[in-house]
Formats: structure tokens, C-alpha cells, sequence
């Protein structure tokens, strides 16, 4: 299974685990609900059972609409035509709660509307209340009605249909855990899948980026093993020429793995000097000279200081631009080359820009992550091991700069350093 078809896996994977939270966000937003309405209407029957048990209304006959209002969440308020003894409303009140399932406190005010307050006030605790010691801490408010009534307020009545709830709570909360973690073994995996797909590319490359080397010096040593070759001078260096650039190519590969190896098992070592930026772009350019003469490339330089001096490590700083370089050179038909250096505020900078195949948007984000090479149909179309910019980021980081790439496809890219004066 490729990567790509995993990534579509673990995004629908993810689509579904946002579709199942979602829902059961809701699910518990209409539990809530439920709750809420079951609590009121265990109250209105508590109400209505209150009226059965003590004589408070002078007209029997009137609807409990007209008697009950409930003016916010945790309010109350039903009218008494006579106002009960505070001990006798007490006693049923309780036991209409505990008939009728309403297990959290209350705070009852019997409100008188001649006198304009209320003329009592008590704390009914239950038996499932956890709030009984924080009884009367503070006045009942005052709800103009224009009636005697009785107000009840339930002070926790939030915390109690959450604590109803505790089953629909807890087996959500087990849920998004266990959806966390798919989550995380989702992802984790696909990162693991992409690695291992990373080492083999990286391992199919190594295997032709040697194999044909290899194959070359096989033939060439195979027909200077001829006893006639001695015969033929012309032949021999040529031969000879042959088996020397491609046992210096191979060792320049095996070099680069090697300082890639080294700079991974620990920081890069900088030793930072004076470097004159011409002299470094010349060094550079001495070394690509035989893959620019290859390919016919033309090179220009636009030095806006010839004697201009920053401090890094030239070995590095070098390698980097070598890098650069050659990425030109080889994503190129026909190269054209433009190595540029200059001031940019505190930080000198050097450009190299080519006429290649560009690099789209998408996969500029990816271009310094080590073994990566942006997909071109065939892996093996151009050589290399996806560790140059890799390498190249980790020079410039290591003095503090910072790399800008702008690149538009079949027209050419540009890779500019940046380097801190100080």
C-alpha cells in the first residue's frame, strides 16, 4: 500500500472520528435537554401534588398553567391563594420530591404580596443532595407577581442533571479517548509507512546511483585486460580516464553519505573564519567545472562586492553553494546558471538560480527533509540520494541563516542564502 492511498485512508479515517464526535456532542446536547425538561416536569408534578396535599388554591378548578410559572432555569414560582405554615409546606414539599425524583436541594420563599417580602424562608435538603451544609447564604430574589406565592429555587440544578447524566459523561469521555488514540495510531503508522517507503527510494537510488559506475568500471577493466591494449596508447588512457572519473564519482558519494552520517550523530562543527565571498563562489565552481563543461552550461556571476567578507565555516558554506550547483546543473536541458551575491540589511547572501524544470508549490514545504525527492514519474530520471538540500539547510542553520526558494515550474528556480554579517 503507498503512502498516498494510506494518507486517503487515515483522512477519511479522520473525517469519520470528527462525523462520530460530532455526533455525539449532539447526543449529549439532546440528553442534556431530556434531562432538563424531565427535571421540570418532576417538579410541576411535585407542584401539583403539593396542591392536592394542603389547601392553597381558592379555585380548584384552575388549570396548572395558570398556576405555575417557571421565569428561569432554576425558579419556580406557583400561586397560593393561602400561604401554608412554613413546617406543613416543608414536610410535603419534601415528600413530593421524593416521590417524584427530584434529588437535589431547593430553596423555598413563601412571598406575601400585601406585606411586599417574604414573610418565610427555608433550605430543603435530600436525601442524594451534596450541598446541605451551604443551607441559607443568600436572599431569595424578590419576583413581582402581583399575587401571594410560593418561589423554589434550586441553587444546583445544573450540577444535578450533569450528575444524571454521569453514565452518558463517562462513556463519551471513554470514547474520545479511544478515538484519541486511533487517532494516534493512525497517524503514527502512516508516518512509519512513509518512512519505510522513504528508505526504500533512498535505497533504490543508492543502488543506481553505484550500479552504473560499477558497470562502467567492469567494462573498461574488462577490455584493458586484453594483451593488445598495451598496443593501442590512445585506448589505454582513454580506458584508463574512464575507470579514474568514476572511482573519484564514487568517492565523492560515498564523502557526502559519510559527512551526512557524521553530521547526524552530532552537530556540525563549525569553524567560522573570514571568507571572501568571491573566492568562495570561484572554489565552488572549480569543483562542478567538469559536469558544467558536460553540459555546455553558461554561468554568470553578478558580484555586487568583489571583496565583500562574512564570517562562516568555508568547507561548509562551500559544500552548500557545491550543492546548489549541481542541483542546477542536473535539473537543467540546457543550463543557464546565475550566481548572485549581495547585501540584504545585516545579511549577506548568495543566489544561485537556474532556467530548469522548476518546482511546483505543493512540494517546496518537503525540499530540505532529508531522502525526499520531489516525484517526477521516474525515480531514477535523476540521480542523487534526497540528502543535498537536506545537508544544505543544516549548514545554514548551523550559522544562524536562513534559506527563501522561489521556484515556478519549466520556468527555473531560485535558492537564495542568507548569512548574518556577525
Amino acid at each position: 500500500m503507498r503512502s498516498s492511498t494510506l494518507k486517503w485512508i487515515v483522512l477519511s479515517a479522520t473525517l469519520l472520528v470528527a462525523l462520530i464526535v460530532t455526533v455525539q456532542l449532539y447526543w449529549l446536547k439532546t440528553v442534556y435537554s431530556f434531562e432538563q425538561r424531565q427535571f421540570n416536569i418532576n417538579v410541576v408534578k411535585s407542584i401539583r401534588g403539593l396542591f392536592e396535599d394542603l389547601e392553597m388554591n381558592d379555585a380548584p378548578g384552575t388549570s396548572l398553567q395558570q398556576l405555575i410559572n417557571n421565569p428561569g432555569d432554576n425558579y419556580f414560582i406557583f400561586k397560593a391563594d393561602t400561604i401554608p405554615p412554613k413546617d406543613s409546606l416543608s414536610f410535603y414539599i419534601q415528600e413530593e420530591f421524593a416521590d417524584f425524583g427530584v434529588l437535589t436541594d431547593c430553596r423555598l420563599g413563601a412571598y406575601s404580596n400585601v406585606d411586599k417580602k417574604y414573610v418565610y424562608e427555608e433550605f430543603i435538603p435530600t436525601p442524594a443532595s451534596r450541598y446541605a451544609s451551604i443551607s441559607a447564604t443568600s436572599d431569595l430574589p424578590v419576583l413581582t407577581t402581583g399575587f401571594d406565592h410560593i418561589l423554589l429555587y434550586f441553587p444546583h440544578r445544573h450540577e444535578y442533571i450533569l450528575q444524571q447524566m454521569g453514565f452518558w459523561i463517562t462513556s463519551s469521555i471513554v470514547l474520545f479517548i479511544a478515538l484519541i488514540g486511533l487517532a494516534v495510531s493512525l497517524f503514527y503508522f502512516y508516518r512509519q509507512k512513509f518512512l519505510a517507503e522513504t528508505q526504500k527510494d533512498f535505497v533504490n537510488n543508492f543502488t543506481h546511483e553505484f550500479k552504473t559506475p560499477l558497470a562502467v568500471m567492469k567494462i573498461a577493466a574488462d577490455v584493458l585486460s586484453h594483451g593488445n591494449i598495451l598496443r593501442q596508447p590512445d585506448r589505454l588512457e582513454r580506458y584508463s580516464a574512464i575507470i579514474r572519473d568514476q572511482t573519484t564519482h564514487l568517492q565523492n558519494q560515498v564523502e557526502r553519505l559519510l559527512k551526512v552520517a557524521s553530521s547526524e550523530s552530532r552537530n556540525l562543527s563549525m569553524k567560522k573564519e573570514n571568507i571572501v565571498a568571491q573566492q568562495l563562489i570561484e572554489e565552488a565552481l572549480s569543483k562542478v567545472q567538469p559536469l558544467i563543461e558536460e553540459k555546455q552550461a553558461k554561468v554568470e556571476l553578478k558580484m555586487e562586492d568583489t571583496g565583500a567578507a562574512i564570517q562562516g565555516d568555508a568547507a561548509h558554506l562551500e559544500l552548500a553553494v557545491v550543492n546548489l550547483l549541481e542541483n542546477a546543473l542536473k535539473y537543467s536541458l540546457h543550463p543557464h546558471i546565475v550566481v548572485e551575491t549581495g547585501h540584504a540589511e545585516d545579511e549577506f547572501f548568495i543566489s544561485v538560480k537556474d532556467n530548469g524544470v522548476g518546482i511546483e508549490k505543493k512540494y517546496l514545504k518537503n525540499i530540505f527533509k532529508k531522502f525526499y525527492r520531489i516525484p517526477t514519474g521516474d525515480i531514477h530520471n535523476v540521480k542523487g540520494f534526497g540528502l543535498g538540500l537536506n545537508f544544505v539547510k543544516r549548514i545554514i542553520d548551523a550559522h544562524n541563516g536562513k534559506i527563501r526558494v522561489h521556484s515556478l515550474p519549466g520556468i527555473g528556480t531560485e535558492f537564495r542564502l542568507f548569512i548574518p554579517f556577525n
